[in-house]
């Protein structure tokens, strides 16, 4: 394992959401995408954070390992393929000590930086924003050409993949937003699960104090019997969804 610096955002040791089992997870700093209804904006810069060796992080990892060893390890964000040597040697020191890996990624980073990493991971966590490209571009600021790129690589080397998609109420909660979402994911073998997240409104007092525009603070959080509803329809096109 080479030693790699990187810069972290923050950690939770306990982490229970991104992944299978108990999971050591480890936010990235840098992102370029610009989600509307990012509960971390203070993950986007890519010179914040914490600088930190790969070795040191691993060796924080580890002290955790009996804790983790059903469950593993996430790497997420921001954007954690924004650094993808460090992300690789942090996932080759974990393949040593046989702890299970995740990468948490919106897929914004093209594969020709960071597929080496998505290679080495055992499962990726892949968030996507919308299925049309307009919404996505309105959510994210950028196009959905390398989140699909990357899902098509996952798909060809046979990667385990969860997706994840937010829903959000006058963007995503939508029916026909959620059939072109349900048309797009239905042929792929690779998606062992989908996970819909209702929007929720803990981070906006991140943008206030980054005194950043934040366009959502009159957007309600779903009811629960939407998210059912939403579920239900993509479980019609033959979706694993929880």
């Amino acid at each position: 394992m080479k030693n790699v610096m990187g810069r972290i955002h923050s950690v939770e040791s306990f982490g229970a959401l991104d992944g299978p089992g108990i999971r050591y997870v480890l936010f990235l700093q840098g992102c370029a995408f610009r989600c509307l209804y990012c509960h971390n904006p203070d993950s986007w810069c890519g010179s914040g954070g914490q600088q930190i060796g790969s070795m040191d992080v691993l060796r924080d990892i580890l002290r955790y390992k009996n804790f983790i060893k059903n469950g593993g390890v996430t790497l997420s964000g921001g954007e954690p393929l924004m650094q993808p040597d460090f992300v690789v040697s942090v996932l080759e020191g974990c393949s040593e000590h046989n702890l299970h890996t995740a990468i948490d990624t919106a897929g914004g980073v093209s594969l020709l930086m960071c597929g080496r990493a998505v290679e080495l991971a055992d499962l990726v966590l892949l968030d996507i924003k919308a299925a049309d490209d307009g919404l996505f571009r309105k959510i994210t600021g950028h196009s959905i050409y390398n989140t699909l790129e990357m899902l098509d690589f996952c798909e060809k080397i046979g990667k385990p993949v969860w997706i994840r998609h937010v829903l959000v109420p006058d963007l995503t909660l939508d029916n026909i937003q959620l059939k072109a979402l349900g048309k797009l994911l239905r042929h792929y073998d690779c998606i062992k699960r989908v996970e819909l997240l209702p929007f929720h409104k803990m981070g906006e007092y991140k943008w206030e104090e980054l005194k950043k525009t934040y366009t959502l603070y009159n957007t309600r959080t779903p009811l629960p019997q939407e998210v059912e509803h939403a579920k239900e329809l993509l479980r019609g096109y033959g979706l694993p969804v929880t």
